[in-house]
């Protein structure tokens, strides 16, 4: 494989991972994990945890649907082309030899309720 390949996929392994934490420190119906934090924000009068939580969300997002792309047309460069009409070609020559191969069944005329 590529190495530059290689790489964004570990990148977006790491986001993946990131957003999983970011995610679960955010704010649910019960008050999440951001509620140990909440005192902080009450006092200075905004929310700043949730929404620094919220933008890193959405970044995250972001950086792994960009990355995802742009691995894509990485990943694309390492094929060969034309390799998979080879593989379909060869694939089409084997079950050819495979059917010369096998045994034909003649149809009984010794039950003629099978045959009809």
């Amino acid at each position: 494989m590529n190495a530059a390949f290689t790489v964004l996929v570990v990148l977006i392994i790491i986001a993946a991972i990131l957003l999983i934490a970011v995610v679960l420190l955010q704010n649910g119906k019960d008050g999440g994990l951001a509620t140990n934090f909440t005192s902080a924000n009450q006092t200075l009068g905004v929310r700043q945890t949730a929404t620094i939580l919220e933008k890193a969300t959405w970044y995250l997002v972001a950086f792994i649907l960009v990355v995802s792309v742009v691995t894509v047309f990485v990943g694309r460069g390492n094929t060969r082309s034309g390799s998979n009409e080879a593989i379909s070609t060869e694939i089409l020559n084997q079950a050819d030899q495979s059917a010369e191969e096998a045994p034909a069944f003649p149809i009984s005329q010794e039950n003629p309720e099978v045959a009809e």
